[in-house]
C-alpha cells in the first residue's frame, strides 16, 4: 500500500471516530434538534467520502468488500444537496454503518503494516 493510501484510510478512521464522538450518549431526536452536530456529524461522513478520491482504482479494487463508490456517492449527495438531508439516514450511517466501516479499513491497516 502507498504511504498516500495508508494516510487516507488513516484519515477516514479520524472521521469515523469524530462522528461517533458527536453522537454518543444522545438520541435520535436530540440529534435532529442540534444544527452544530448534525453539521459534525454531516462533515465527517462526507470527508470519509471526499478521502475515496484519493485511493486509485486498483487499490479500490483490492479492497473491493469495502463499498467505496457508496461512500463517494453519499459525500455527492451531502454537498450538492445539504438541504435535503435525510437525518435519519445520516443517524443510521453514524450509529450502525461506519462500526463495519471503521473494522475493514483497520483490517487494510493491520495486514500492511506487518
Amino acid at each position: 500500500m502507498k504511504n498516500n493510501e495508508y494516510q487516507c484510510i488513516r484519515k477516514m478512521i479520524d472521521y469515523i471516530n469524530r462522528a461517533e464522538k458527536y453522537t454518543e450518549n444522545i438520541n435520535f431526536e436530540e440529534f435532529s434538534e442540534d444544527t452544530m452536530i448534525i453539521d459534525a456529524t454531516v462533515f465527517a461522513i462526507s470527508q470519509i467520502g471526499e478521502l475515496v478520491k484519493n485511493l486509485d482504482k486498483d487499490f479500490q479494487n483490492k479492497y473491493n468488500n469495502i463499498k467505496w463508490h457508496i461512500l463517494k456517492g453519499l459525500r455527492n449527495r451531502i454537498i450538492h444537496d445539504y438541504e435535503g438531508i435525510n437525518l435519519e439516514l445520516i443517524w443510521s450511517i453514524a450509529k450502525k454503518d461506519i462500526i463495519q466501516l471503521r473494522y475493514d479499513l483497520q483490517q487494510i491497516l493491520d495486514n500492511n503494516e506487518n
